[in-house]
């Protein structure tokens, strides 16, 4: 071991002011004697725990773990907890509080005595927010997800959260499911602490965290409620402190080649579209460029190979039992930058050297994919001159090419009503589009891209058409959506401009959508444009709307970007 000397912490403890002596002596009502905390390296357990987020509720327990191995490795585990950001609870959206979240947990870090740092996260936005404040913080981090729920069952069916659910519940709107048997759904969806046991967005980032090298081998798909997961949970508790002593830190982890090898894992899998948002926003923080073009080149060369829904057809208890990531990485390594450093101390080449696929209809090889091509396309045209993305695995394959007039919804809760209309005057050429629900429209880019079908074609047998939308959707979410138009309506993007009746084409094998109009008409309209009232005049929600970046840039605050 280091002198300690050189260990961050004692800065804090055994120094010449006062207050070392306070501390130390404040530690001792903990019940630490001096010997605990003396030339030991201090390791924070930064736990997004709470009773407002089922997937992480389980995470106290994770943390006992986590603690264990800390001990055994000779550190010391001191845990605290952040704000939790719970997709299902919070409106308009986590996605709101996502830097916020980063903020707290980079800031925590900072302030306090501590050598290195396990990240205990889960649902969707508090992934991505443990990573950003881990990389602008940067001392040695490693990430234990919270884990998938258990497989959800009704009567002779399987059911996805997110996925199913949204199925189930549009036959509900429709009658073909009754008071009680919707019941019984409600009651059998979620079966278990976790987080959603679909690719949504929260187990596309718990396997971007391990393919970017910030997770134990293995650790992105074990069920929460698996004893292998506190197991894994002990050994990262082992592992950071080994880390610690090595200086092994986020910045040496996430590098360019890693951040391409997480978009290519992530195209692989039939990741969230969120995944493209969040990981330019981590790339951000470490000083790295990555753009939309980035995502396009590797998910032209990356076939689509992970059979789980909503593109595939299993569920990630399925997609563990398979091999889980470390299979998937086995077979994507022709693809990847194999000599990337991980929290293992070694490569991520040398990592899956191991691993192997034992349900191959679930993880497929390069040479039976699913789809040649990855699961996101980004789209560009005169409605997003600076981007769209489309989960095209996920879509109608007779719609990605359509043209259609445009059915359009400004609110989107007024749009819930009128969608429940018998007498909506839209059929299965329409492209209904929602303004208004990017980071400044919703406020904070809600989850509104996912427009629920409209009743009158529910009941006509019509189960997709074409959405488009400045908003995000759940990765759970399914359907040929076009989502994360930029710039954004609410700031005078080109979907302001759009009327009911226009023409849309979207051409995603030319990766366009556009609006057909008139020269010049466009622009006429947009000139006309008046962007609506701010929705906070305070607070921070003023800070958000005062700082926050666009969709293709990652939605972070322009002041958290690192500085070149």
């Amino acid at each position: 071991m280091p002198d300690s000397r050189k260990l961050r912490s004692q800065d804090w403890f055994y120094s010449l002011e006062y207050y070392s002596f306070a501390r130390r002596a404040y530690l001792r009502s903990e019940g630490l004697t001096r010997e605990s905390i003396q030339g030991k390296p201090v390791i924070g357990i930064c736990n997004s725990w709470s009773e407002l987020n089922h997937c992480n509720l389980h995470l106290r327990d994770v943390a006992e773990a986590v603690k264990r191995g800390v001990w055994q490795a000779g550190g010391v585990p001191l845990e605290f907890p952040t704000i939790s950001l719970g997709e299902v609870f919070m409106k308009p959206t986590t996605m709101l509080f996502r830097n916020l979240m980063a903020m707290d947990v980079e800031e925590s870090i900072r302030a306090n005595p501590l050598d290195g740092v396990v990240l205990l996260c889960g649902c969707d936005k508090t992934t991505p927010a443990q990573l950003m404040g881990a990389a602008s913080a940067n001392i040695p981090a490693i990430m234990v997800p919270g884990g998938p729920m258990l497989s959800g069952h009704w009567r002779d069916q399987e059911i996805g959260s997110g996925t199913d659910m949204r199925k189930l519940f549009d036959l509900y709107r429709i009658g073909k499911l009754n008071e009680e048997q919707f019941a019984e759904v409600e009651g059998c969806s979620a079966r278990s602490n976790g987080h959603c046991m679909v690719m949504g967005t929260a187990s596309t980032m718990a396997s971007i965290a391990e393919a970017l090298g910030m997770t134990l081998p293995g650790c992105a798909a074990i069920p929460a409620v698996d004893s292998r997961r506190k197991a894994i949970a002990e050994l990262s508790g082992r592992r950071i402190v080994e880390m610690v002593r090595e200086d092994l830190t986020p910045s040496r982890i996430m590098t360019h080649e890693a951040l391409e090898n997480a978009i290519t894992v992530d195209m692989a899998i039939g990741g969230s579209t969120n995944a493209v948002v969040h990981l330019i926003a981590i790339a951000g923080r470490l000083g790295i460029e990555i753009t939309l073009e980035d995502f396009h080149r590797i998910s032209q060369k990356t076939p689509y190979i992970v059979n789980v829904k909503p593109s595939g057809s299993y569920l990630m208890e399925d997609f563990f039992y398979a091999g889980g990531l470390p299979a998937v990485i086995r077979n994507l390594l022709p693809l990847l930058h194999r000599d990337c450093l991980t929290v293992t101390g070694k490569s991520l080449a040398e990592n899956v050297a191991a691993a192997e696929c034992f349900k191959p209809d679930v993880i497929r090889t390069l040479d039976k994919p699913l789809s040649p091509e990855g699961g996101t396309l980004v789209l560009y045209g005169n409605l997003a001159p600076d981007g769209a993305v489309i989960k095209h695995t996920a879509a109608s394959a007779h719609l990605l090419q359509h043209r259609g007039k445009a059915y359009v919804f400004d609110q989107y809760y007024k749009m819930l009503e009128e969608l429940e209309r018998d007498d909506l005057p839209v059929d299965e050429n329409t492209v209904l589009v929602l303004k208004n629900g990017g980071p400044h429209g919703g406020p904070g880019f809600p989850e509104w891209g996912h427009i629920p079908m409209p009743k009158v074609l529910l009941k006509r047998g019509i189960t997709d058409v074409v959405r488009i939308s400045d908003a995000r959707m759940s990765g759970t979410s399914f359907g040929t959506v076009v989502l994360h138009i930029a710039p954004e309506s609410a700031i005078g993007g080109p979907l302001a401009a759009v009327q009911t009746g226009d023409e849309i084409i979207l051409d995603a094998a030319a990766r366009r959508i556009d609006v057909t109009l008139p020269p010049g008409e466009l622009d006429r309209r947009l000139a006309a444009f008046e962007r609506p009232k701010p929705h906070y005049n305070r607070g921070y929600g003023k800070m958000f709307l005062d700082h926050i970046q666009q969709a293709n840039l990652g939605c972070d605050f322009d002041f958290l970007r690192a500085l070149k």
